[in-house]
């Protein structure tokens, strides 16, 4: 079982290194990811993980493929369409915003690092990732609604950003009141 860092440790404060391309597709970044997807299955609402959430300050971060499957499903965004049957977590190796909307909207975030805590985010409503899959290969990918949301998050991770150092409010909730939440 892998630990989960909290808000705390130095290493969520720090700016991520680059992945070495050669590297990529080793057996030591495969174990890193086979460890933060193990880390982010424990948590019933994990949603997405950065490696300095486990402690490996290397830009890396995981969405889960359950998620993104019904986060797509409610996106009406036309360019989403492709991505829908979309099965499998999606690993993002050296991911870069490399364009953001201008319109931007407040979402409501939370985070495996930051547990209970709740927050409004203000966020671009459109992004464009760059960044290289498990394989190594390099990809461009837009987003909108959720999956924009969570690209800017994770990269946030990268850049040694919680959610709460750019939150407009902050909350708490109880484990209970968010299983409540996520039953309706």
């Amino acid at each position: 079982m892998k630990t989960i860092l909290q808000k705390d440790e130095i290493i969520l404060h720090r700016s991520a290194k680059m992945v070495p391309v050669k590297e990529i597709g080793s057996e030591k970044i495969n174990q890193i990811i086979t460890d933060m997807i193990e880390a982010m299955s424990e948590q019933k609402d994990g949603v997405a993980i950065a490696a300095p959430q486990i402690g490996i300050s290397l830009r890396i971060f995981v969405i889960s493929g359950d998620l993104l499957k019904k986060a797509l499903k409610q996106d009406h965004d036309e360019s989403q369409k492709k991505h829908k049957n979309q099965t499998g977590n999606l690993v993002f190796i050296n991911p870069k915003i490399i364009k953001s909307s201008k319109e931007k909207k407040k979402m409501e975030e939370g985070c495996l690092s930051v547990r209970w805590l709740y927050g409004n985010v203000n966020r671009s409503t459109r992004v464009t990732l760059s960044f290289y899959n498990q394989k190594g290969e390099q990809f461009e990918r837009g987003a909108s609604g959720l999956l924009a949301q969570i690209f800017q998050h994770e990269c946030d991770h990268l850049e040694g950003k919680l959610f709460i150092d750019k939150a407009e409010e902050i909350w708490e909730m109880s484990e209970e009141e968010i299983r409540e939440l996520q039953k309706k």
